[in-house]
């Protein structure tokens, strides 16, 4: 282990890095535009390890900074709002989050949020931006396990920002050899927000939102496809809600 994977697991310099980017972010989420939280009951009785949080991805960073900040503003005994961010002085620490390797090393901001907590891993599907086809790193796998051993886990099941994009069989896998509570999110505005690749923004004043639900209830003996499907259904990215979104999108414009 390198002396900077090292340093991801010492919680003072996490703090460190989390009140430094929080500080940075904080405007963009609650000045500049509108965020919405909700289902934050949820997470108060949480277990400290073996919780896995499973979302849509819209953008590279933005997306798990505020899950981050939400964090810390529960642990605070905040619910359903960030307000005055006091809450980083003393951040909470106790989550990790899957993220691409060659997203995390492409700018400053990326490489800095990397050190509080990026389990960085290897897509099977897509490197240096061309598709590829390659196996699991069993490496990249045991990192996650090890991390929802002692913790909470953030992932994107369907690895790309594109939305209603297929789940990848991963999650699934480490579902069901970990067996931990999955809480599914559905995030919404922030592509509209921010850049997908940075922090900047591209539209001031948007609406965001962020939706905890309640934890999925999980038979762990079901198959990886089932446990799938189950997940991409929660954050709400299955082939029956995207037919029910054109379906409104197409109501919406013959009223």
């Amino acid at each position: 282990m390198s002396l900077l994977d090292r340093l991801k697991h010492i919680r003072l310099f996490r703090s460190v890095i989390y009140a430094l980017v929080g500080l940075l972010t904080y405007p963009g989420l609650v000045l500049f535009n509108k965020l919405k939280i909700e289902g934050t009951e949820h997470l108060e009785n949480l277990p400290k390890k073996n919780v896995l949080f499973v979302s849509n991805h819209q953008t590279y960073f933005a997306d798990v900074i505020t899950f981050v900040h939400i964090f810390c503003a529960v642990k605070w005994r905040k619910f359903n709002r960030l307000g005055i961010p006091y809450y980083l002085l003393n951040p909470f620490t106790n989550v990790f989050f899957v993220a691409a390797e060659e997203t995390m090393n492409s700018n400053w901001i990326s490489k800095l949020f990397k050190l509080g907590g990026a389990l960085t891993v290897k897509r099977t599907w897509r490197a240096e931006g061309k598709d590829v086809q390659r196996n699991r790193d069993e490496v990249d796998t045991q990192k996650i396990d090890d991390a929802l051993s002692k913790s909470w886990v953030i992932t994107f099941p369907q690895g790309t920002t594109k939305p209603f994009a297929p789940g990848r069989k991963g999650t699934a896998h480490i579902i069901k050899n970990n067996q931990p509570i999955v809480v599914p999110v559905v995030i919404n505005g922030f592509w509209r927000a921010f850049t997908k690749v940075g922090l900047k923004y591209k539209k001031v004043g948007s609406s965001l939102s962020i939706r905890f639900k309640a934890p999925l209830v999980i038979d762990y003996s079901n198959s990886v496809e089932e446990i799938l499907e189950q997940i991409m259904d929660g954050i709400e990215q299955s082939k029956e809600y995207m037919m029910r979104g054109k379906h409104h999108a197409l109501k919406t414009g013959l009223t």
